[in-house]
């Protein structure tokens, strides 16, 4: 059990667990959090299983949780864990079993009060022409070929066939496309599931939202990003669909032999790994790289199908229907990554589940015109709360690796919100508030229920007041689908 009095506070909003907590700790465990997103996540096994990165071969500095932190797979979902390319490890659970889910925020000229009365009509289309929902195919047939294709392509794949435009991948993180991504690395199995479902939602969190930029902090930076108040966006939520998923699931049970090879001690199963620099590891990264091209492809496709849907509905309403993207960003995935360690850059692997890049300015990886303010960060809300854009800062690159938190993480399990909140009454409530929703089963919309989640303003408010990621501005939702 690990328990309040267990942490030291370093400065404030800043929580560290000494190496000293456990003989088996390599470093410390560190949470970036208030007071009370601390007691919130005293609630569940996430501390636990932050203390258990910790252990972890090849670990450096220490692992450290963002404020959304909650109980998932292995570690914690909002855990960072930096370990040493040479040395260290690579993990599957470290990722997640959903690879390269994402969110992407696409801006418009288009004021929000032109489109709030046919957002009915919106949000009608969108369910009709978005493909969502456990399992469910799309239109996009892949050959074995473009498969394969794809997995090692990514959204370039996309554009190339017609989905979307080049400026598309300079403002996609990776420009869409991972290095070192090989087909062969994933198994038959997997490939068949992702075959039929590209271009599609998905279920669970995942949701296309038309939101309205209530207000802007930094104006300077959102003029960079092209966003301004009472403008109209859209944002997109989903990763690499089953594929993804049958990836995490191949290399779980495969990665088990790793551990007894290479006579890894781990406090808890599900943290199985294999060292990166290794056949078992080298093969792992291989196949997540190209789940997470098939996710980035996945978004550039649902881009597209959401660009056509919205220039229909819109035409007649208003002139200048284009949508351009602002930024496309991962929060589940591991890269490599150079960072200082002990004043020498280090080439680390650093594994991110449930937190998202927040490189700050001057950073080569950054598209041309965000490079002199940094890289967008995006933390969708859910339904009936705020989302927000933000910007990473150099203090990031020297607190958290360069990252920050990804959305507001849950307090309710899916099970426990469905016994609490009935979907219909909440897609009432969120009706009077101004907010549509459509969604594949009332029970659905009862799981992704805003109560189920924490605070993301008090989330937020945390990274902005540490300065690892800075507000640039708060978008409302004006209409929502959901898997």
């Amino acid at each position: 059990m690990v328990n309040k009095q267990d942490f030291k506070k370093v400065e404030e909003y800043v929580y560290e667990i000494p190496k000293s907590f456990r003989p088996d700790m390599r470093v410390p465990a560190r949470l970036y959090a208030d007071e009370e997103l601390l007691e919130a996540a005293l609630g569940d096994r996430s501390l636990r299983q932050l203390v258990n990165t910790a252990t972890l071969p090849g670990v450096v500095k220490y692992t450290l949780a963002m404020p959304d932190i909650h109980q998932g797979y292995g570690p914690p979902i909002g855990g960072v864990i930096p370990s040493k390319a040479s040395t260290g490890i690579i993990s599957p659970g470290a990722v997640g079993y959903d690879i390269n889910c994402g969110v992407r925020l696409l801006r418009s000229n288009i004021l929000a009060e032109e489109v709030k009365p046919i957002m009915g009509d919106i949000v009608n289309a969108l369910f009709r022409g978005v493909p969502s929902g456990v399992g469910r195919s799309g239109d996009v047939r892949l050959s074995h070929r473009d498969t394969d294709n794809v997995l090692e392509r990514g959204s370039a794949w996309a554009v190339s066939q017609g989905y979307g435009t080049k400026d598309d991948l300079e403002h996609t993180e990776e420009r869409g496309g991972m290095a070192g991504a090989e087909a062969r690395a994933v198994s038959p199995k997997a490939k068949k599931r992702g075959r039929d479902q590209l271009g599609t939602l998905g279920s669970g969190n995942h949701f296309v939202e038309v939101a309205e930029v209530e207000e802007v902090y930094d104006r300077e930076v959102a003029e960079a990003f092209g966003l301004f108040e009472g403008q109209m966006v859209v944002w997109i939520h989903s990763g690499s669909r089953g594929l993804g998923h049958q990836v995490c699931t191949d290399y779980v049970r495969d990665l088990q032999k790793a551990v007894t090879k290479y006579g890894i001690k781990l406090p808890d199963r599900e943290l199985v790994c294999a060292p990166f620099d290794s056949p078992e590891g080298r093969d792992y990264f291989a196949a997540m790289a190209s789940a997470a091209n098939y996710a980035w492809a996945n978004r550039q496709v649902l881009a597209h199908r959401v660009r056509r849907i919205l220039d229909d509905v819109l035409a007649g309403v208003v002139k200048d229907r284009e949508l351009t993207l602002v930024y496309d960003l991962t929060h589940n995935i591991a890269k490599v990554e150079e960072h200082p360690i002990d004043g020498k850059l280090t080439k680390l692997v650093i594994h991110r589940k449930g937190a998202t890049r927040a490189f700050g300015p001057g950073m080569r990886d950054l598209p041309a015109d965000y490079r002199e303010v940094g890289q967008p960060v995006l933390i969708p809300g859910d339904m009936g709360t705020a989302s927000y854009v933000l910007v990473g800062t150099a203090k990031a690159m020297e607190k958290t690796f360069g990252t920050s938190c990804h959305g507001a993480g849950r307090v309710m399990s899916r099970r426990a919100a469905k016994r609490k909140i009935r979907g219909q009454e909440l897609a009432k409530e969120l009706r009077s508030q101004g907010i549509i929703v459509r969604g594949g089963s009332m029970a659905g919309l009862a799981e992704e229920a805003p109560a189920a989640y924490k605070d993301v303003d008090r989330v937020v408010n945390v990274v902005h007041s540490l300065g690892i990621a800075r507000k640039v501005a708060r978008v409302v939702p004006l209409g929502v689908i959901k898997g």
